[in-house]
């Protein structure tokens, strides 16, 4: 059964989809990518986007097509403009509550955070873009400490009051724009209809999942879960696997009929693992540990075959191409030999780089 969820998640969320996306659409579609990790975010929508290349996804983020923000559960997600003021009203006003003993021990008090969201809105007034380092220049040179965690503090509760969020790279240096500036169109929602819009495109793109995993990704209460599920159950059908109860789209996608056969190379933090409270579906609990070594909190990117996780991979970009290294969890059949290979070309391709060589860690191929 555990299959049987997986290739309908790769297909739902458009990993193994055969329909041909833009950047943004892909992130309409899916609602919320998390994105703390630059390279890895634009690889998931690169991953969800056949044709797309590093630097179409950096194009649709540099026109706005894409916002990179903190929104759910705290952290960078890239989202569709014109729902990140609704998703900010419904995120932002617990996890601003829930930060407050946090900003306290930084000694980061109202008067401070209100002077320096005054300082960060006077310097980007005039539609403004500022690096994040200099950005952090200019409080400092105001008399606010950036020291520690400080200067990360008041652009995360900066951003989730809605005065501002990541605007297009420079070189390697994350930006910051005024919110306002930035998105020039946004929805209007109420509380109930943001949890219902949220349900129905969680349900959409991530089905087969039950309304657990809705309330985790969101980051919002079990009840506020059900709610919004309970506002959608129409547009979604459901069904019992192995005792629990999935939601999915009303109108499964086709490649839901057919066990996948492909090997995905995945980003760290993809939704395909993170978008769920439970992953036992995709990834066996005893090799879970694998993918966030010492549980640090950072999900190293994974390969995919046949929809399940079987190990670890990492790149090493250098002036002439890309090399990649596999860590296997186990002895890759040789049937995702092939498989792998291609899903190498393919990353490659979208960095716009020849593959230089492809190292194991271990040995691969069953005997």
């Amino acid at each position: 059964m555990s299959t049987n969820i997986a290739h309908r998640r790769l297909a739902n969320q458009l990993i193994n989809s055969p329909d041909s996306f833009e950047p943004e659409e892909v992130v309409r579609r899916l609602g919320a990518l998390q994105a703390q990790d630059y390279l890895q975010a634009v690889w998931a929508v690169g991953l969800r986007t056949p044709s797309a290349t590093l630097a179409g996804v950096e194009r649709a983020i540099a026109e706005g097509k894409i916002v990179l923000t903190w929104i759910l559960r705290g952290t960078i997600h890239c989202v569709p403009p014109e729902d990140v003021k609704w998703l900010l009203q419904l995120s932002g006003p617990r996890l601003l509550k829930q930060a407050v003993r946090r900003m306290a021990q930084l000694e980061l008090d109202e008067r401070t955070l209100e002077r320096s969201k005054e300082i960060i809105y006077n310097a980007l007034t005039n539609g403004g873009i500022i690096r994040r380092p200099d950005m952090l220049a200019l409080l400092e040179g105001e008399g606010i400490r950036t020291d520690g965690q400080r200067g990360y503090h008041i652009l995360w509760h900066s951003a989730y009051s809605g005065l501002i969020c990541f605007g297009p790279r420079s070189g390697k240096q994350q930006t910051f724009v005024l919110l306002d500036k930035w998105v020039e169109h946004s929805r209007e929602l109420s509380f109930e209809e943001s949890l219902s819009e949220l349900a129905l495109r969680y349900f959409t793109a991530h089905g087969p999942a039950t309304v657990k995993d809705l309330a985790w990704w969101a980051g919002i209460t079990l009840t506020e879960a059900r709610a919004g599920l309970d506002a959608v159950k129409s547009e979604l059908i459901a069904e019992t696997i192995t005792g629990t109860e999935y939601w999915m789209p009303a109108a499964p996608a086709a490649e839901t009929q057919f066990p996948s056969k492909e090997v995905h190379l995945l980003p760290g933090f993809d939704e395909y693992i993170l978008g769920y409270n439970d992953r036992s579906a995709v990834l066996e609990p005893e090799t879970a540990p694998r993918i966030v070594p010492g549980n640090n909190g950072v999900f190293l990117p994974t390969i995919a075959a046949g929809g399940q996780i079987l190990g670890t991979w990492k790149r090493t970009v250098k002036p002439k191409g890309v090399e990649l290294n596999f860590s296997p969890f186990e002895p890759l059949e040789h049937k995702w030999e092939e498989k792998l290979m291609q899903a190498a070309e393919r990353y490659a391709a979208f960095l716009g780089l020849p593959v230089l060589k492809t190292v194991f860690e271990e040995e691969h191929t069953a005997r």
